[in-house]
């Protein structure tokens, strides 16, 4: 018996352009909103959103997987007002075992547009506590999510998946982590006001860079640029003086032909005790290729940072591969976990421990009474009857409430009442633990055959 049944409906980079993607985002300050509504809908019964720049996603235990799938893509287009039709050119559905390997695969970023980026870790978390405080979560989600966590934290310490830098702004960073020992400190120096050299610089601002400095023609964008860095604006004719006061140069204008050429560059150079690192972005190029043979200085264009982007690619999908192998593990330990909250082996293996425990009682009392073959049979009678008649209500009672709406948490309930996830028994931890086990298999297997052999005591 299948106690619950896993949905996911969303849409991604992958499915929508971002004219539909931000028509369904669901920004903190609604979330619980959200939550509740859908927690309102027929047939669902716990319920987490995942909404960032791209993707939407929709989790959901629900009591049947049609149904379930109809109820949430019902919940995002009257939320939102959207046409359902429409919307439904743009979604992408999964059930069961593959809405655990999703979930994992994007706690592992290896669905993210960026392979390996490290963000979506902390969306996720973010958007299971969003869901937890709104009351939305309950035993299969705490348990899910929770472990989708420990996935992302073993893809992460397991593997180099996020480690080699695959953009060319985080390629940028990284080479000039190669030239200086450290980024604490240093000063760069943005020329031109290109959005590609504008989150290069943010991406050097948050590696330690102190101080940034901007020059462009237009004096007022310059001012523009700096006031979002806390630095200053420079006067273009200043160009070189700013230069000599930098660490790294990002250029990324519209000019032309080259803004820093190797005669103005060479005195500047020259009167430095310190590296010169030049991050040409602009095409065509800002900076004149033969600066390269000033000491000191070090320059790199869009081809050579495309080249590092492209060979980090390429490790990264060697890492992907690893991470995939651990998705693959935790998607056994959970579905173990589900197993574990049906009924039946439920059932079998709380009349399997009185069973174990009824014959090693037994045993010891049949050792200190000297009884005849006839009197023997009689007490084994007596405490299969016992056993039966004390197990079979609350028994007969777990497999009606475990059908029922909510019926796992029953179920995980009464394996911690009766010490079922206990490693360790008075009984003894390794022979109790492989009569249980063994004798649980029996119960099952009988079950399977008759329709019902709960009831039945073993001799």
């Amino acid at each position: 018996m299948v106690l619950m049944h896993l949905v996911l409906v969303g849409l991604s980079h992958k499915t929508a352009p971002v004219a539909i993607r931000e028509k369904l985002t669901f920004p903190a300050q609604v979330q619980e909103d959200a939550l509740n509504q859908l927690g309102r809908t027929e047939g669902i019964r716990e319920a987490a959103i995942l909404s960032t720049c791209n993707r939407t996603e929709v989790y959901a235990v629900a009591s049947s997987e049609e149904g379930g799938v109809e109820s949430v893509i019902d919940f995002l287009a009257e939320y939102h007002g959207l046409d359902r039709r429409e919307l439904g050119r743009y979604l992408y559905i999964s059930t069961g075992e593959t809405v655990v390997r999703h979930l994992f695969r994007v706690v592992a970023s290896l669905d993210s547009m960026v392979l390996g980026e490290a963000q979506i870790l902390g969306q996720v978390k973010e958007a299971y506590e969003s869901a937890f405080n709104a009351g939305s979560t309950s035993r299969a989600f705490n348990k899910l999510f929770r472990q989708s966590f420990e996935v992302g934290k073993r893809v992460r310490t397991e593997t180099a998946i996020g480690e080699s830098a695959v953009s060319i702004s985080y390629a940028a960073v990284e080479l000039a982590k190669k030239v200086f020992d450290t980024l604490d400190g240093r000063t760069i120096l943005i020329l031109g006001a290109g959005k590609m050299s504008e989150l290069t610089a943010k991406h050097l601002v948050s590696n330690g860079v102190a101080r940034v400095l901007v020059v462009n023609r237009t004096f007022e964008r310059a001012q523009e640029m700096a006031e979002r860095f806390s630095g200053t604006a420079i006067a273009y004719e200043r160009l070189y003086e700013a230069v000599r006061e930098s660490d790294i140069v990002i250029s990324s204008t519209a000019a032309t032909e080259y803004v820093i050429v190797k005669k103005d560059l060479a005195p500047v150079a020259k009167s430095r005790t310190r590296p010169l690192f030049l991050i040409d972005i602009a095409v065509p190029r800002d900076v004149d290729p033969a600066v390269n043979d000033l000491g000191g200085v070090f320059l790199y264009d869009i081809d050579d940072l495309s080249g590092v982007v492209e060979s980090n690619l390429e490790e990264r999908m060697v890492e992907a591969r690893r991470a995939e192998a651990i998705v693959e593990e935790e998607i056994a330990v959970f579905f173990g976990w589900i197993e574990s909250m049906e009924v039946v082996p439920t059932v079998a293996a709380i009349r399997a421990k009185a069973e174990v425990i009824r014959r090693m009682e037994l045993d010891k009392a049949l050792k200190r009474l000297d009884v005849s073959d006839k009197d023997r049979k009689t007490v084994e009678a007596l405490t299969c009857a016992i056993v039966n008649k004390m197990l079979h209500g609350p028994t007969a009672r777990l497999k009606k409430a475990a059908a029922g709406k909510n019926g796992y948490e029953y179920v995980e309930v009464a394996r911690a009442l009766y010490g079922l996830e206990d490693t360790d028994d008075k009984s003894g931890p390794g022979a109790f633990r492989n009569l249980l086990n063994s004798r649980a298999r029996e119960i099952v297997d009988q079950q399977k055959e008759t329709g019902d052999g709960f009831d039945d005591c073993g001799s």
